[in-house]
């Protein structure tokens, strides 16, 4: 599928869906842009647009396969960006997915390709099918949009993150092992992933000699300076939620020990009281002649000191606080 968006300067409006054949003309003019938006598409439109504007084969290649981290590729006429979206479901086995969103710009115009459908890019088909908002600064801005929209729905994936933290820490004293840990597991997971889409794409957009890695309109670089910082705060979040977990998945692994090693000590003194009893009992159950065994109070004054032995043993691990 093929959507395209077409910003006329002189008429300061949007078209949707010009004839692609006549883009040459569309792009005479340095201040129109173009916004082309693949979606779900077919070799043969990518194949299509490719040839329109010449992209490189390699750029087409990871096109059609999906890249494992952001990065952007330098060619003549264009730049060549991979990005990252998140897709969200606390309830599916694989909680958290990357969808991928390429990206060519070009000096008047921008062409995106994804393979699955992006809802902030469905925001922006609606907007620019209507105004010119996105569309009348430069594709410089029109990429901005893209990224810093696709960047905005992180938040929420992290606000959803650090209440499950919350959460945690408040279960990690009555919870079961095996429920606790799979949780604190699955967060890390999550949180490992998000690292791992962001810091390159975070790298992407930092100066080298305070200078930026594509071209950029001055007027353009507050906006790209304030994505910077939304950048720079997912990841100095990801580091703080990866603490926070670390932190209560090793204060749950010793509140268990603790409890192991409780009921150990519980376990420990039952065995050493139960030792003596069953000493004397073993002794005075021997089938060998003994002292008064045949007078009947004998059994009293042997149950009888068991149970100052079991007594006196109780208050002594008690007063050296071993029970």
């Amino acid at each position: 599928m093929i959507k395209t968006y077409f910003y006329d300067h002189e008429l300061q409006e949007t078209k949707i869906d010009i004839d692609l054949s006549k883009t040459k003309d569309y792009l005479k003019n340095p201040d129109n842009l173009l916004w082309i938006d693949l979606f779900d598409l077919s070799i043969q439109e990518l194949k299509e647009v490719a040839n329109i504007f010449d992209f490189h084969p390699l750029a087409i290649e990871d096109c059609l396969h999906d890249s494992p981290r952001a990065k952007v590729d330098n060619y003549e006429d264009y730049k060549f960006f991979v990005f990252h979206a998140l897709r969200y479901n606390e309830e599916s086995d694989n909680e958290i997915t990357t969808l991928e969103l390429n990206v060519f710009v070009g000096a008047n115009y921008v062409v995106t390709i994804h393979k699955h459908k992006l809802k902030w890019l469905g925001k922006m088909d609606a907007i620019c099918s209507k105004h010119t908002r996105y569309m009348d600064k430069g594709a410089d801005f029109l990429l901005y949009a893209l990224i810093d929209g696709i960047t905005d729905e992180y938040f929420p994936i992290l606000d959803r993150i650090s209440i499950r933290i919350d959460e945690l820490e408040n279960e990690i004293y009555d919870e079961e092992v095996r429920g606790v840990t799979e949780e604190f597991l699955a967060l890390k997971r999550t949180i490992i992933l998000i690292r791992r889409v962001i810091l390159p794409q975070r790298r992407i957009f930092l100066t080298v000699d305070g200078k930026w890695k594509f071209d950029i309109r001055e007027e353009n670089v507050p906006f790209y300076t304030d994505l910077i910082d939304h950048l720079e705060r997912i990841v100095d979040s990801t580091e703080t939620f990866r603490d926070l977990v670390n932190s209560a998945l090793d204060t749950y692994y010793s509140i268990i020990n603790a409890k192991s090693s409780e009921k150990l000590n519980v376990l420990t003194l039952i065995s050493t009281i139960m030792l003596p009893l069953t000493f004397v009992t073993g002794f005075f159950g021997m089938n060998v002649p003994l002292p008064f065994q045949d007078n009947p109070r004998s059994t009293i004054v042997i149950f009888v000191f068991l149970i100052i032995l079991t007594w006196g043993m109780w208050r002594y691990f008690k007063k050296n606080q071993l029970l």
